[in-house]
């Protein structure tokens, strides 16, 4: 038993036990219910590493007492899913209740992997329970998606993940016939990054690399054994995601060097092109935008292309993209401009839309005013005309601020041409 990680020696069997995600499976909630009363529907699990996701299907198929199945998408293919489906058929004869298929990284499935699994899901042949740390929307194909629900978990916080801690060292059978002193804890933390797997199987090293018989855990104790056996305790790969932040922070930071050194990382690392070609996408937005609004298009050129050519001659489009937009001039405004625009409608709610703008499809309307005080803009000098397009209670609101950059400024001059001091430009 002591053979096994601590994770896996620690890992919850039942809802009561279950540590986070309150929100989902939390006294009350309605997904709770639904697996108290065995009527669990497909569903995708969508979050970070080392939340829960693959812990929390486990005890969804034991709670409702179901077969489990489970591959991974990383060696598994339509053959084995196939499989899977004809046992579940199977079992169906005598009357058992339909298995559950866990899926883990279901976002590297292909789309004939996923298709492979559409007939069984909507008959109901197997209950679908896919986890992916990528966003369904992009990595699933919307005939699967529209037949599962999505479930977002949360991070855990940090009394969730110093809980575990505490927990791990009072009942597991090994740790607590040791003397441990948790002096220090921000290095776990720290090096663990959120994933509860690996905080434990941090804990579980450190523990183990101290011979004495009380063990007193420090951060400088925890950042040596650490390093010290880094391939220990980062052997799930689980660094890819230290890796695509360095990617992102590199290219941000103008440093086309840093950037292509860690897109070979991630290359000969066996990164989906994909992922790094919209990863890229979402970039050339939230950190050039207008600065440079080619930046976009060159992305969006990039992704296209990379979906049709493939490895390797993908990687020589990857590197012209990151080169290009490490290179390009920066902005962040329109990123922050919908940010604070959209904490103002979290603060002011539902304002009304201003007469003139509403739309008047009926007679009454157009009687009653709506549209009336509109101006054609088309229909004035430069085609511009200095109306109010605003909520009348944050009237004068300014959202977007152009950056600093040769090309914003120029937005800026012509933003104050137009409005003079009305946004403060």
């Amino acid at each position: 038993m002591s053979n096994k990680p601590l994770a896996e020696r620690m890992r919850p069997k039942n809802l009561d036990e279950y540590v986070g995600q309150k929100h989902l499976v939390g006294e009350g909630t309605a997904l709770r219910k639904l697996i108290e009363k065995g009527m669990v529907p497909s569903m995708i699990l969508w979050g970070s590493p080392g939340i829960g996701k693959t812990t929390l299907a486990n005890i969804i198929a034991n709670t409702t007492d179901r077969p489990f199945f489970t591959l991974s998408a990383i060696n598994s293919g339509v053959k084995d899913v196939r499989e899977i489906i004809q046992n579940a058929k199977k079992q169906q004869f005598f009357a058992s209740q339909n298995p559950i298929l866990f899926i883990d990284e279901i976002h590297r499935f292909s789309k004939s992997q996923q298709d492979s699994l559409l007939g069984a899901v909507e008959d109901g042949t197997i209950t679908l329970i896919g986890a992916t740390t990528e966003n369904p929307s992009f990595e699933v194909i919307s005939a699967l998606l529209s037949r599962c629900q999505v479930y977002t978990l949360e991070p855990l916080n940090k009394e969730e993940l110093l809980g575990l801690v505490h927990h791990a060292l009072k009942q597991d059978e090994v740790l607590s016939k040791k003397k441990v002193q948790l002096k220090e804890f921000h290095a776990l933390l720290q090096l663990s990054g959120g994933d509860a797997r690996k905080l434990l199987n941090l804990l579980d090293l450190v523990i183990s690399n101290q011979a004495s018989e009380k063990v007193v855990i420090t951060d400088e104790n925890v950042k040596q054994i650490a390093q010290q056996n880094i391939a220990k305790y980062d052997k799930d790969g689980e660094q890819h995601y230290d890796i695509i932040s360095a990617f992102i922070k590199s290219i941000r930071g103008s440093d086309p060097n840093a950037g292509v050194y860690w897109l070979a990382r991630m290359i000969e690392g066996g990164e989906d092109p994909k992922f790094i070609a919209r990863r890229l996408l979402i970039l050339a937005s939230e950190d050039i935008g207008n600065a440079n609004p080619t930046a976009i298009v060159m992305a969006n050129n990039c992704f296209q292309a990379v979906n049709v050519i493939g490895w390797p001659e993908s990687r020589i489009i990857l590197s012209q993209c990151v080169t290009y937009l490490a290179s390009s001039p920066k902005s962040n405004a329109a990123y922050m401009a919908i940010n604070r625009a959209q904490e103002e409608v979290r603060k002011s709610g539902n304002l009304n839309v201003p007469l003139a703008l509403r739309n008047a499809p009926t007679k009454l309307m157009k009687e009653i005013g709506y549209g009336k005080e509109y101006k054609y803009a088309h229909d004035f000098p430069n085609n511009f005309f200095n109306q109010n397009y605003l909520p009348e209670a944050i009237q004068g609101t300014t959202f977007y601020e152009p950056g600093e950059n040769a090309r914003e400024n120029e937005l800026r001059k012509r933003l104050k041409a137009l409005w003079q001091e009305k946004y403060g430009y």
